[in-house]
């Protein structure tokens, strides 16, 4: 069992979208945070790979396009 709050119960990472996204599906970014990693992927692909950033790296995108 995970003790990351960021997962499920089954440990694997708890994704979610913006409440932006809707309901009717689309193109929708999904994201996963843990202490120390934040994952990114598309909500039509969710098996596809993610991308996985570091904390600082989220931290300076975010600072960077106005997110924080």
């Amino acid at each position: 069992m995970s003790t990351d709050p960021h997962a499920d119960q089954s440990g694997e990472l708890a994704w979610f979208k913006s409440s932006y996204s809707g309901t009717s599906g689309g193109d929708c970014v999904e994201v996963a945070t843990t202490p120390a990693t934040v994952h990114v992927r598309d909500s039509k692909r969710p098996l596809v790979a993610s991308l996985t950033f570091s904390a600082e790296q989220w931290s300076a995108f975010a600072a960077y396009a106005g997110l924080a």
